[in-house]
């Protein structure tokens, strides 16, 4: 999970690596066992087919596109950037 995180991190905004290491360290110590849970904690998230989950971070600056399984309790991030490329993505073919 960390590894798509990091490497939009390194690209040099201060503001994104503050949130979105924020938004990693919050999403590792969580057990969420359903979108409810999700929810709960990320007002903002958005759920697509698939166990999909597109969450807002930073006020919708920044978009994480992910995979839930949550019988394993793993989040696979399939996309990380701006919401302005978000925009433009497709997430649901992520």
């Amino acid at each position: 999970m960390r590894k798509k995180i990091l490497a939009f991190c390194s690209l040099g905004d201060a503001k994104a690596r503050k949130l979105l290491r924020t938004w990693l360290s919050e999403t590792e110590d969580a057990t969420w066992q359903s979108p409810s849970d999700i929810r709960n904690c990320n007002r903002t998230a958005d759920f697509l087919p698939g166990n999909r989950v597109v969450f807002n971070v930073g006020g919708n600056d920044y978009r994480i596109v992910s995979v839930v399984d949550y019988l394993q309790q793993v989040v696979i991030i399939r996309w990380v950037g701006y919401h302005k490329d978000y925009d433009r993505l497709g997430a649901a073919s992520v």
